[in-house]
């Protein structure tokens, strides 16, 4: 916008922790919000159950003579597998949660764009959002039809590379976050995939920098439920302030 400072991606990132927060804003935020609670808290509860049995085989592995080491096992091996899949699971989860709530995550963004330009855009209420669900998760399938291949290629210098292949990996699924979260505006203006990987790719250090915190915060357990709804409408701050002049219906 005319007269701004510039901000950098992770501003937006934060902007959209007071944005979640904005009257008006608060139940188009719920759904999201409870997809992703729902789907992680089920997820967890089943893990935990298969955490249970793990762990007490593997203590049943342990002989007699070294119960000391049984005791030892059983202290650390939990909270270590509790942090481990907290962290690890949250990335896959959040994947499925955005395909489940990618409807609501397309008004929620709607929404926080009318809120910043208090200019209504073109919508037909819940019942568009309905009529909306094929094409929104066909958007959807051509994100993971772009990710799959790349995430494939880098897992694999992942693992062949170390540091280096993990610093490639981190930075990738940061470019991941920024079009997950960045293309609901774009798309709500109907702006072709191709086009919004463009745009983003003119502005990589904004991108980078928005998709790097929310890979941050997709890491923090329990901060990681806000995530989906704080990063969509933080990207939508950025699509107001950066791209909605070029692509304005």
């Amino acid at each position: 916008m005319q007269g701004q400072q510039p901000k950098s991606g992770a501003a937006y990132f934060f902007q959209g922790f007071q944005l979640i927060q904005t009257k008006g804003l608060k139940r188009f935020v719920f759904i999201p919000l409870m997809v992703n609670l729902m789907l992680f808290a089920l997820a967890f509860y089943f893990l935990l159950q298969e955490i249970d049995t793990a762990i007490l085989w593997l203590m049943d592995q342990v002989p007699d003579w070294l119960s000391w080491l049984r005791d030892w096992l059983s202290f650390f091996l939990w909270p270590l597998a509790v942090i481990v899949i907290l962290v690890t699971f949250s990335f896959i989860f959040s994947s499925i949660a955005n395909w489940l709530a990618a409807p609501f995550n397309g008004l929620l963004a709607e929404k926080v764009e009318q809120h910043l330009t208090g200019q209504r855009l073109d919508d037909g209420g819940m019942l568009a959002v309905i009529k909306d669900i094929p094409r929104t998760l066909g958007r959807e399938w051509t994100k993971l039809v772009y990710y799959i291949p790349r995430a494939l290629g880098f897992l694999i210098v992942f693992f062949l590379l170390p540091v280096f292949g993990q610093v490639i990996w981190f930075l990738f699924t940061a470019w991941m976050m920024a079009i997950q979260y960045c293309d609901y505006p774009f798309d709500n203006h109907k702006v072709a995939f191709p086009l919004m990987r463009e745009r983003l790719g003119q502005n990589k250090g904004s991108a980078f920098s928005f998709g790097i915190t929310v890979t941050l915060f997709a890491m923090v357990p329990i901060v990681n439920f806000l995530v989906m709804p704080v990063a969509i409408c933080g990207a939508t701050a950025m699509w107001v302030d950066k791209y909605r002049s070029e692509f304005r219906r």
